[in-house]
């Protein structure tokens, strides 16, 4: 069994057409530019270099751009494909897409729409992408549970082979969207993993 402590090692959010990565504003464009904009630019200024994103959905891009800045710099290769899990939430689901699709129904239902029609395809994206291969779980609540987040994670740490875990908030409906994203293991730093501590990370915007 792992050690029953967890810790934040790193943290991302995008919100209001901002990226900030642990606390420090890293990019931001025109906020009158739509949700779509706003990713395509984010797109070419953190990857540039993965031509299935264009292909994604909002919610998927989202989570997987967040994914992108957490992780650069950090050599995956240090971790084997089952040590690494997903934990994410939002409030919507896969509502935005589900609605895209529903209105090609009338005419000609999109496979590539259908695709996306499951919330937990935004984990699926992040893990192609990043070779992951570890637990999963897509959680859907009215809001960002920091508690329940926080003692989910300790627990699949202290007793599952994971040595790391993404774990946040992604959320995309319409035009209003927001993610906090934050890897966490058990390697101790300054931030121990709690409620507390991702509740103020997440309300850094």
């Amino acid at each position: 069994m792992n050690s029953e402590l967890a810790y934040i090692t790193g943290s991302v959010v995008i919100a209001e057409h901002q990226v900030l990565k642990n606390g420090e504003l890293l990019w931001e464009q025109d906020r009158n530019a739509d949700l779509n904009a706003f990713l395509r630019a984010a797109y070419d200024q953190f990857s540039g270099h993965y031509p299935k994103f264009h292909k994604m959905d909002a919610l998927s891009k989202l989570g997987w751009l967040a994914a992108e800045v957490l992780l650069k710099d950090i050599d995956n290769s240090a971790f084997q494909p089952e040590e690494t899990g997903l934990l994410l939430s939002n409030r919507s689901s896969s509502l935005d897409t589900d609605v895209k699709y529903f209105e090609t129904v009338k005419e000609f239902a999109s496979p590539a729409l259908f695709v996306y029609t499951l919330p937990n395809i935004v984990m699926g994206e992040i893990s192609i992408r990043h070779g992951f291969k570890g637990e999963n779980t897509f959680f859907v609540s009215e809001r960002f549970d920091a508690e329940l987040m926080s003692a989910y994670a300790t627990q699949l740490l202290a007793t599952t082979p994971l040595k790391r875990c993404l774990c946040g908030w992604v959320e995309v409906m319409d035009q209003q969207y927001e993610t906090a994203m934050f890897l966490v293991s058990n390697e101790p730093t300054a931030q121990p993993l709690t409620a507390g501590n991702l509740n103020a990370i997440y309300q850094i915007k």
